[in-house]
């Protein structure tokens, strides 16, 4: 009987039979509420939520506990979509050991939450929950212990965020020969290394075309172009919460622009002792 949760293996055959797989990002209960009721394969607790969500500069400042934190506010919020979380700065890069423990504990952590359904009754099926890290071959090592401990493992070739200040900011990667020769290699050795799925991020679209067709585990493209097996967006970014959207970003919504004025006319009616009124009263 085919799992009804998404698991690797759904999204193996997604790829198999030409089928995008869908990602967004969620950092919450609510927002991972609705994009498992949207139907969408994979809630992705990106440590961007240092920068949309706790209002740092960069993701560097999050740590492994924030990260733990909201991968189980979004595990509440999902039933069928699988859950993968990133492990931030400094959680893995130090070896193979520390990294598995740390995978371990993030993965433990967030599996320990019950799940139940509205009537209360408990959901029969476990949802697949995984983590990401960025780099290529200097990280298998790292991946093959971790895919050992029985943890599943998404790779992130191209843009690397927790990197880029080290090339000079965000940027395209894979212009150039030697860089799109390093990123395509790369991809080969983490699938090799046992990921299931490879995101690429800012990489140009003949690229991630040559790595889509290159290896057999979906790729997850984010401004990469329409040849992934499947794409994923910040959501804030989607729903147009902070202004105008990066180039490989289409905004769905300008929830922004309604929030604001929400705000403002909440205010007004308080302050004006419009609100709250009669039929709010009890």
């Amino acid at each position: 009987m085919e799992s009804k949760t998404v698991t690797t293996t759904t999204l193996l055959k997604k790829k198999q039979k030409g089928e995008k797989i869908t990602v967004l990002t969620a950092y919450d209960y609510p927002t991972a509420k609705l994009l498992d009721e949207a139907g969408l394969d994979i809630a992705l607790v990106g440590d961007s939520l240092g920068q949309v969500v706790l209002g740092y500069d960069s993701t560097l400042p999050v740590t492994l506990e924030d990260m733990v934190h909201h991968t189980k506010a979004v595990v509440r919020g999902v039933r069928r979509a699988m859950v993968v979380t990133d492990m931030p700065f400094m959680s893995y890069q130090a070896g193979p050991n520390e990294a598995v423990a740390n995978a371990g504990y993030l993965i433990q952590e967030a599996a320990a939450i019950s799940h139940q359904t509205e009537d209360r009754k408990p959901v029969t099926e476990t949802i697949t929950i995984a983590v990401k890290l960025e780099g290529g071959e200097h990280m298998v090592s790292t991946i093959v212990r971790i895919v050992e401990a029985g943890i599943p493992v998404m790779g992130h070739l191209g843009m690397l965020p927790m990197s880029a200040t080290r090339f000079g900011g965000a940027r395209v990667h894979g212009k150039t020969k030697s860089e799109a020769e390093r990123i395509l290699r790369d991809a080969k050795e983490l699938e090799e290394a046992g990921v299931f799925a490879i995101v690429l991020e800012l990489v140009p679209k003949d690229l991630a075309k040559q790595v889509t067709d290159a290896i057999s585990v979906p790729t997850i493209g984010i401004g990469a172009g329409p040849h992934c097996d499947g794409h994923v967006l910040v959501t804030s970014d989607l729903l147009g919460l902070y202004g105008a959207p990066f180039k490989h970003v289409k905004q769905y919504a300008d929830l922004s622009g309604t929030i604001l004025q929400a705000f403002k006319e909440y205010a007004e009616d308080v302050r004006t002792g419009k609100f709250p009124g009669e039929e709010h009263s009890f």
